[in-house]
């Protein structure tokens, strides 16, 4: 019975680091590399898990062996250090399994659908969303085009009162909007740990505000939320075109901005560019600093490249990491996901990194990337369409002949490609960015009303897709 209890209690001590491992290091990466780690056993001060493969231990030990071991202190103290081995190691290390019944009881029902945030009160830790361990401010690699928002992101999470509220990131996919919201989070959990942080999707408070209004609770919804130190949410343009959830979540920002609580929002565009939002609330989201994250350049590629590459085991020569910073530009997740493919293949098929492999392993990618459309492509796309000159594109004149055909390359050089509006405002003759974005609206309006003219440029964007 002794003997039971003491796996009982061991069981129990490996659910909760498991479930706390799980909320730190995110879903993707408790799916991929820690969700089929098992309990062995335990040794005296040492304590025992099994993973199927060599090639999953040697990663689990490099990435996540020390976080074990002070989760699992943290249980108990008298744990010295946590071993992980290789499955088929088991029998040569004289490992006993834990039954399953108890090594692994109700992880499931344990572990609520998006975990603790940032350790908030037991009242925010059913909406609060998982942080990902490896976004912190030390792993973001800062350039040109994403300096300003780092540094606003960091004068927030460091700031004992509200430097400046809100603070609103936007940008394309995969440009680190995401990897900053979680750098403040986990900056404020280190610095600030009695601090109330309420981090989630657009989505999901509203669907905590619908939940609220069906059970009647709307009281208890509006206490939560407003009474929170720092309220992050992300992809704000997710309730675009939804009154009821605009209109409670202005009622939100008002009550923690008076009250001089911090509030940090992210949209894939300006407040002034999302489409669907009441005035009032554009306005409100504009109210503090506005920092875009523009597309990577080719030395802030490299940069993340060159980081990445130091925290994973591989020799990748320096030509590589090139040709990739040149080859993949639309984003920097498109990039390290490129990486990982390369790093895995040469990894689990043994096989050098060069070139010629990375080529062959990344063909689909490669080619895709080589298909995307340049702006300049786009000006001499609609010249031709339009009969007129080239150089019309760059030029001051103002003819309605000339300006209709500049707008609607303006608006497909937006749509079809990853450039900032500050950017293609330059390859229009040194435009500022609301020329871009007048020519953007304007093009909009006209497709909505002019069915003769939307068809002309569905066959222009069709033709440049093509």
């Amino acid at each position: 019975m002794a003997e039971l209890a003491d796996r009982d209690g061991l069981a129990a001590q490996w659910a909760r680091v498991k479930t706390r491992l799980r909320s730190e290091c995110g879903e993707t990466a408790y799916r991929g590399w820690l969700k089929s780690l098992t309990l062995a056993r335990r040794d005296g001060q040492v304590v025992y898990l099994a993973i199927p493969s060599k090639f999953e231990r040697d990663r689990v030990v490099t990435q996540y062996g020390d976080r074990l071991r002070g989760l699992w202190q943290g249980e108990d103290p008298a744990i010295a250090s946590v071993e992980v081995v290789a499955a088929a190691a088991r029998p040569e290390a004289g490992l006993r399994a834990v039954p399953e019944a108890i090594a692994e009881p109700a992880e499931e029902a344990a572990y609520p659908a998006e975990p603790v945030a940032v350790e908030p009160p037991s009242d925010l830790s059913a909406i609060s969303a998982s942080l990902d361990a490896r976004f912190t401010f030390d792993n973001f690699v800062v350039g040109k085009p994403n300096e300003l928002a780092f540094a606003a992101a960091r004068r927030v999470a460091e700031s004992e009162t509200v430097p400046f509220n809100p603070l609103f990131l936007y940008g394309g996919v995969g440009l680190g909007k995401t990897h900053l919201m979680h750098a403040i989070a986990w900056e404020i959990r280190k610095n600030h740990p009695q601090r109330r942080v309420l981090y989630l999707s657009a989505e999901k408070f509203m669907y905590q505000f619908i939940r609220a209004l069906r059970y009647r609770d709307t009281v208890a919804f509006k206490d939560l939320f407003r009474s929170v130190d720092v309220l992050m949410i992300d992809d704000v343009q997710f309730i675009s075109g939804k009154d009821s959830t605009q209109e409670e979540f202005f009622h939100t920002f008002n009550a923690l901005v008076d009250n001089n609580r911090q509030v940090v929002i992210s949209a894939d565009k300006s407040p002034t560019n999302l489409d669907g939002l009441e005035e009032r609330l554009r306005s409100r989201l504009g109210w503090g600093l506005v920092a875009d994250i523009h597309p990577t350049d080719y030395e802030l590629r490299l940069g993340i490249l060159q980081s990445k590459v130091e925290r994973v085991d591989a020799d990748i020569p320096p030509k590589v990491m090139e040709f990739l910073s040149h080859k993949i530009s639309s984003n920097v997740r498109e990039l390290e996901g490129a990486l990982n493919r390369v790093v895995a293949h040469s990894t689990l098929v043994g096989r050098a990194i060069t070139l010629e492999m990375v080529q062959e392993v990344l063909s689909d990618l490669l080619k895709a990337n080589d298909r995307r459309v340049t702006i300049e492509e786009i000006q001499r796309q609609v010249a031709s369409h339009y009969n007129m000159r080239i150089s019309d594109m760059y030029s001051a004149r103002r003819a309605r002949a000339i300006a209709r055909p500049r707008q609607i390359a303006m608006y497909l050089s937006k749509h079809l490609t990853q450039r900032s509006l500050p950017e293609i405002g330059r390859k229009f003759g040194g435009r500022d960015h609301t020329t871009v974005m007048h020519a953007v609206k304007k093009v909009d309006e006209l497709r909505a009303t002019d069915r003769h003219f939307d068809a002309d440029v569905d066959l222009l964007r069709r033709m440049l897709e093509g």
